[in-house]
């Protein structure tokens, strides 16, 4: 590379010229003339795109769940047992760099946008079909947006889930989990309860479980809790509130009744049954110490119910994130006076520990229900 000294030589040659006026003068520096070169030249539109179908695949990926996981709707159903039986997975090896590559240069290769044959307000399960077997995202994605219920309706005996496994496109798979996920998580209180919704939860019960049995657990981190809260939600009342009476009934009982471990123990025994994997179960932990700190605060809240007239806390908020907390801690300042006034000094006691623990995000979860342990099963600080 050539540098360009002509400022340099120009100002040594006045200095030369006039030595007695560079010794007295100050020396001012002349502006260099514009002369713009490229050091080096750009890369190639080919260069580009080998690069990314090489190196973007791991960021893409991510990146595509996390805009999977950003919008939903309702769904169309297909019964438990729609699903066919599937081949036993034989590796659980992670998917090879030719299949990464070849998912990531068709979604960065330039694509019309496919429009279904008879419009979007019309699409048939077929064409959802034919979008899996060629990878099409940008499809499944409108399919998403526009027509949701679609990615569960079973076509020949499949979902479009299931099809992607069988068909060995993990990665379409993985788009299709987080979409399910997404839905599961916003799913809106009043919708639980309908009929249809408890179908759809039932056909993705099926389509999670699966998912899990072939390994994809290890490439979608949510995938269990999300399997976890659809089996739980498609369960209806049933698990929840017998769970909650058998926790109402320890906490009656104070320290003696061990009611952190027996509302642990409780959902580690359901998620055993389910899942049936150590590894996964030690996956899940979050999810467990959660669905534990809702069991005791429903159990608490059933027995301030014995005595003071106050709204059940719904089944559908268990496990969901904080609802269960943000019901809880409402219905408490609802009815302070009447809890002061009607209910057990050790009931008073548990309310303000369960509402003092759990509050707030500085701790984990898991954390949160150590502490509970200590205080609540030991008797600390009663």
């Amino acid at each position: 590379m050539a540098f360009n000294y002509s400022a340099v030589v120009l100002a040594l040659g006045e200095t030369i010229d006039s030595p007695s006026k560079a010794s007295t003068a100050p020396y001012t520096k002349r502006r260099i003339s514009s002369d713009l070169c490229l050091p080096e030249r750009l890369p190639t539109s080919k260069f580009i795109q080998r690069e990314a179908e090489t190196l973007a695949p791991k960021e893409l990926m991510r990146q595509m769940l996390k805009c999977t996981m950003e919008e939903e709707v309702n769904k169309d159903g297909m019964t438990e047992s729609g699903v066919v039986d599937v081949r036993p997975r034989t590796s659980s090896s992670p998917r090879s760099p030719s299949s990464i590559r070849s998912f990531v240069k068709s979604m960065v290769s330039p694509r019309l946008g496919r429009t279904p044959s008879a419009g979007w307000s019309n699409v048939q399960p077929y064409e959802v079909m034919k979008a899996v077997e060629e990878k099409d995202i940008v499809f499944l994605m409108e399919i998403r947006d526009r027509a949701f219920p679609l990615l569960l309706q079973s076509s020949g005996g499949e979902t479009p889930l299931v099809h992607a496994i069988r068909t060995g496109n993990k990665d379409v798979a993985i788009v299709l989990l987080g979409a399910f996920s997404r839905w599961v998580n916003y799913l809106d209180d009043a919708d639980i309860q309908k009929p249809q919704t408890q179908t759809y939860l039932k056909a993705l019960r099926v389509g999670l479980k699966l998912a899990i049995n072939e390994g994809l657990a290890k490439s979608q981190n949510d995938l269990i809790a999300s399997f976890m809260q659809t089996l739980i939600m498609s369960e209806g009342d049933q698990w929840v509130y017998a769970q909650v009476s058998t926790i109402s009934r320890a906490l009656r009982s104070g320290p003696e009744g061990k009611a952190v471990l027996a509302a642990g123990a409780a959902v580690r025994k359901f998620a055993t049954k389910e899942l049936g994997k150590a590894d996964i179960i030690a996956s899940l932990e979050d999810y467990i110490s959660n669905a534990t700190a809702d069991l005791l605060m429903m159990g608490a809240w059933a027995n301030v119910r014995e005595t003071v007239k106050a709204d059940d806390i719904p089944s559908y908020y268990f496990a969901r994130d904080d609802r269960v907390y943000k019901a809880f801690t409402d219905r408490l300042q609802a009815h302070n006076a009447e809890i002061q006034r009607t209910c057990s000094k050790l009931l008073k006691w548990q309310l303000r520990e369960l509402a003092d623990v759990l509050g707030g995000r500085s701790l984990t979860y898991r954390r949160k229900v150590e502490i509970l342990a200590s205080r609540l099963d030991e008797g600390d600080r009663i």
